[in-house]
């Protein structure tokens, strides 16, 4: 919950034959409530081929029921949201003039001035990508849209926008005609998109016929490596063709676009940042208040406020630390000659030992020796190390440069600004966290 506060955007994955889980709407309320942008993988594409059988026609059908289900849970969440602003509005208005009983709640007239036109997941707005992670691929419409507007001579803004409606493909006329299921033709998505795509299972995971596989290769414009094209299991054959034609990273990184930048923070999420929500934020102080100008302003100027927010601390094992792990020495000529001597002695009395164990009453003190006497060149007996734990802070900048050696306030989670304010902002640098009282919650590092 605390980490969620930290990021601008939010992935929403779900499973394309489970479809919308308990999970999911939690996911999808913990990001709405958080002003996050969500962005939609529908994963396991593959199941759809392998597990169920279906055609593409049939998968096209029953992704459009996947999303309408994910888009029904924003729809109310939307509702819900908008409902309560309207709510709210209502009740700080007061007319003396109307009686309790002529007073007229209209919740529809808040719904029908909001603006959604950019609230729902639509793969044509960019913010769905159609995955495998398993076979390592994934792909949005504009991908093929892109491909597919040089071959049939339609521009792609055209295709983005049709490619995954209830529009079909007229060979005849090249024209892009809506309807296609009334006229029981294939939707555009299914045609262009999705058979390409079961070709490809059906050639290597069903038929497995190389001929058909390399022929894909070549119309898909795709180079296997050797490796690759000598691999046996199916699977591992799909994900060599398939992360090379449609890698999953670039179509997701492409998708990651669409989240607002932090300099586009919203006065919402700032204040549900500086103050919880059980108070308001005009019942701050007027010098914490003037921060928020900071939050929006995102400047990572030298004159700029430093302002960071952490959200957990995760103990780690200090000797994992960068800062604590050993570095490889660079020795110099000498060094090295005297280890080769050092090794080469050993080396000989090794030798030596083995030579006189035979006439040796007690070989195994002289073997103690060796070793003791081995074991004093390497520095001596080991000691256990004692584990020590540190700190690390998950955190992000919201204002200024954090730099080394700089000094900051830390405020603690119940640090109230009035009553420190009240108290005359006195902090003791020399008095750490556990040095500090009840009602004290800022120290300064």
């Amino acid at each position: 919950m605390a980490a969620v506060r930290l990021c601008d955007g939010a992935v929403i994955v779900v499973d394309v034959v489970e479809g919308v889980c308990a999970q999911t709407k939690v996911a999808l309320n913990l990001a709405w409530s958080e002003g996050l942008k969500p962005l939609l993988v529908l994963n396991k594409m593959d199941r759809l081929i392998l597990e169920k059988k279906m055609t593409p026609l049939d998968a096209h059908i029953h992704l459009q029921q996947i999303l309408e289900q994910v888009n029904a849970v924003v729809g109310e969440l939307f509702a819900a949201d908008v409902m309560e602003k309207t709510s709210n509005e209502a009740s700080t208005k007061k007319n003396p003039e109307s009686q309790e009983s002529a007073q007229v709640f209209d919740w529809d007239s808040g719904l029908d001035d909001a603006d959604d036109s950019t609230l729902y997941f639509s793969p044509e707005q960019g913010n769905v990508v159609f995955a495998s992670a398993y076979d390592g691929w994934g792909f949005s419409t504009s991908n093929f849209a892109e491909l597919y507007s040089k071959k049939l001579g339609v521009k792609r803004e055209v295709l983005e926008k049709t490619l995954w409606g209830d529009f079909y493909l007229n060979v005849k006329a090249r024209r892009i005609l809506k309807g296609a299921q009334a006229k029981c033709k294939k939707t555009l998505f299914s045609q262009l998109v999705l058979e390409t795509l079961w070709e490809v299972y059906d050639a290597i995971c069903t038929r497995r016929d190389p001929v058909a596989v390399e022929k894909i290769t070549r119309t898909l414009g795709v180079t296997l490596s050797s490796r690759g094209g000598r691999q046996t299991d199916p699977r591992t054959q799909v994900q060599a063709l398939c992360s090379q034609w449609m890698p999953l990273a670039d179509a997701f990184l492409e998708m990651t676009f669409l989240i607002p930048s932090p300099e586009q923070l919203t006065e919402a999420r700032v204040e549900a940042l500086m103050c919880p929500t059980s108070r308001r934020f005009d019942s701050l102080p007027a010098e914490t208040r003037k921060l928020k100008e900071a939050f929006l302003k995102c400047s990572p100027d030298q004159e700029a406020p430093v302002i960071v927010c952490i959200s957990k601390m995760v103990a780690v094992e200090s000797q994992l630390l960068p800062e604590n792990r050993m570095r490889p020495k660079m020795l110099s000529p000498e060094e090295i000659a005297k280890r080769r001597e050092e090794a080469r002695l050993r080396h000989a009395q090794r030798m030596a030992v083995q030579q006189a164990s035979s006439a040796d009453p007690q070989p195994n003190e002289v073997r103690d020796n060796g070793l003791q006497e081995n074991g004093s060149s390497n520095g001596g007996a080991l000691e256990e190390d004692k584990v020590e734990e540190s700190f690390v802070a998950f955190a992000r900048v919201f204002s200024g440069t954090l730099r080394k050696g700089q000094q900051v306030f830390v405020l603690g989670p119940r640090h109230d600004p009035a009553r420190f304010l009240e108290q005359g902002c006195r902090v003791d640098p020399e008095r750490k966290l556990k040095d500090l009282g009840a009602q004290e919650h800022v120290t300064l590092v």
